[in-house]
């Protein structure tokens, strides 16, 4: 089974480099790159074009975000099976293998998560799929844990993270690909919620081995791009996806959310970044709420599946950073509560 591999990039010359040249190390060869550069700067366009005449390029002169640029790439693509993976990533030799052999087994399965590992320590887990939290943000499993046997074990989960994730044609044929009023963050979010609520089904490879340096293009996991656009995008998620009778039932557990995540916010000294995300949301607002409008209608699941699939996600997020917080010998009494009241 043939697939196409979509890599955007943006000023990434070097780490998109190291990842192209771990695809030529691959076991599987029945692939093919395509590259959507976001009106790069550093001389990425220069080095595709110079050392990688193999790779399909498309490429723009402005950043258009992320969502747009893979949407381009899966546009463009013909394979099957689609692997979305980030720039600054390298992979296992057998990674390409072992998805492709998971997909051809796996027939029930629509959507596919790799194993992400800290690039610098492979000991270290970047995140063994996503999880979900009924507030409107994603998780990915394990995150900053010790690769352990829990994380070894093949089974479905809720959903996978688009920095090294592979989707089948015919599910994002149904589902619609990346919400290109994202820009980037949570775009994944917002797909795995819309597969789970038309009953599709997200499969975890842990023999696909990923490597993830993260945060390589923004600088740093916290600044006031990702907060805003963080922020904003979380209130798109709400609208345009949770049914009214959802919404209502989840207010606790979605104001819970906000007030940590508020207070993280203050933190991290970016009130006026988050600021910008709650008008950005407001101004925005009508549009995605006639997105929500043709979302709902084609909920395959009853509302009650639903509220049950996101309480078994966000279920398996808070065990998992229970279990980091106990490996760093950090107390759980606040996770234990909600647990015990909310789960």
């Amino acid at each position: 089974m043939q697939i196409d591999i979509v890599i955007p990039n943006w000023n990434g010359k070097d780490l998109l480099r190291a990842c192209l040249d771990s695809l030529k190390q691959q076991v599987f060869t029945d692939y093919s790159v395509i590259v959507v550069d976001n009106g790069s700067s550093d001389g990425s366009l220069e080095m595709l074009q110079s050392h990688y005449p193999e790779v399909l390029l498309i490429s723009w002169p402005e950043n258009r975000g992320f969502s747009v640029a893979v949407n381009a790439g899966i546009k463009a693509s013909t394979a099957p099976l689609l692997f979305l993976l980030n720039n600054d990533t390298e992979l296992h030799k057998d990674c390409l293998q072992e998805l492709v052999n998971t997909a051809e087994k796996q027939k029930q399965a629509d959507f596919f998560a790799a194993k992400m590992l800290n690039f610098h320590d492979h000991t270290l887990l970047d995140g063994a799929g996503d999880a979900y939290l009924r507030g409107g943000v994603g998780y990915r499993l394990g995150t900053m844990e010790r690769d352990s046997e829990l994380y070894s074990t093949p089974g479905q989960l809720f959903g996978a993270c688009a920095g090294a994730a592979v989707y089948r044609r015919s599910m994002l044929e149904e589902t619609g690909c990346f919400d290109e009023d994202f820009f980037a963050y949570l775009e994944d979010v917002d797909l795995n919620l819309r597969a789970n609520s038309r009953g599709k089904i997200c499969w975890y490879v842990p023999g696909a081995k990923v490597y993830h340096v993260g945060s390589a293009t923004t600088g740093s996991k916290i600044n006031a791009f990702t907060v805003s656009l963080s922020t904003r995008n979380n209130f798109y998620i709400l609208l345009k996806n949770y049914p009214l009778s959802l919404l209502l039932r989840f207010v606790p557990v979605i104001l819970i959310y906000q007030f940590f995540w508020f207070c993280f916010v203050v933190k991290k000294n970016q009130v006026p970044a988050y600021c910008k995300g709650l008008w950005d949301f407001m101004v925005n607002a009508p549009k995605i709420y006639a997105k929500r409008k043709q979302n709902l209608v084609k909920q395959t699941v009853s509302n009650s599946q639903l509220a049950a699939i996101m309480k078994k996600a966000e279920s398996s997020v808070i065990d998992s950073i229970m279990a980091r917080r106990r490996g760093k010998g950090q107390g759980n009494v606040l996770f234990s509560a909600y647990k015990k009241i909310f789960l």
